[in-house]
């Protein structure tokens, strides 16, 4: 049975002892949350070391938000997902908008990253979704379907059970926009049918996918009871530790 996942994109938010102070405020409040709901804060790299330390023997788990995809060289500046699992952390976030609309990152690319970071033992948050343009020209289960073919296509069933899916509808990321429930149903339902044809049904029902965009604790209840919203990937809510876990208790 796929797991409800609420996982916390902190983005370029937080100093390191800002940072701490959150995460241990999320461990200390994680025992309000259900056992059966995941949680994971995925943080800047400068703070994962120490953020590893406040999370150890918690059930709070630690991903990074992005990691190269090089395996290691003179690449200055970048941060290997061999790096990254050696801070203990065992996620990364790969494919956000952000790093697509900003950074230029290609489904091409993605592929490498995800190869990389399931090679170090690190599971993978793969975000996909369209932006407004795509949406009100109805392309959106074009850009989506491709988005997972290009890159997930390229894995194996067994390597599927070490990713996650995010649906990031990229018109309602930090714009106050809300795909409705129906809408966010609408295209896990397709994602998901995706999946089951190129993997088969078990894949697509065990395959965990995420909605990502403007999650808060006011509408959590509502996106989550959908039948394939399995949780949420959210972003500034999740710099508030009571709103994060009030969208974890929204289950």
């Amino acid at each position: 049975m796929r797991k409800k996942i609420v996982a916390g994109n902190w983005k370029m938010n937080t100093t390191v002892p800002e940072g701490v102070a959150l995460a241990k405020a999320v461990v200390e409040k994680s025992a309000q949350v259900p056992a059966e709901v995941g949680l994971i804060v995925a943080t800047p790299f400068t703070h994962l070391c120490p953020v590893a330390e406040v999370v150890s023997d918690t059930r709070v788990e630690l991903s990074a938000e992005n990691c190269a995809d090089k395996e290691k060289g003179a690449y200055t500046g970048e941060v290997s997902a061999a790096m990254v699992a050696s801070t203990g952390a065992t996620w990364t976030i790969l494919g956000h908008s952000e790093r697509r609309q900003y950074y230029g990152e290609t489904d091409e690319k993605l592929v490498e990253k995800v190869k990389l970071a399931l090679a170090n033992g690190l599971k993978v948050i793969l975000c996909v979704g369209e932006i407004l343009d795509e949406r009100q020209a109805g392309r959106h289960f074009e850009v989506v379907k491709a988005q997972v073919e290009n890159v997930l296509f390229n894995f194996s069933a067994a390597e599927m059970a070490s990713i996650v899916i995010a649906y990031e509808p990229v018109w309602a990321i930090g714009t106050g926009l809300t795909a409705t429930a129906e809408q966010a149903e609408e295209i896990h339902a397709f994602i998901r049918k995706v999946l089951a044809a190129h993997f088969g049904e078990q894949v697509a029902e065990d395959t965990t996918i995420l909605y990502g965009g403007s999650c808060k604790p006011s509408n959590a209840k509502e996106l989550f009871a959908q039948k394939d919203v399995d949780g949420g990937l959210i972003g500034g809510a999740a710099l508030k530790a009571d709103d994060f876990i009030g969208i974890a208790l929204s289950f």
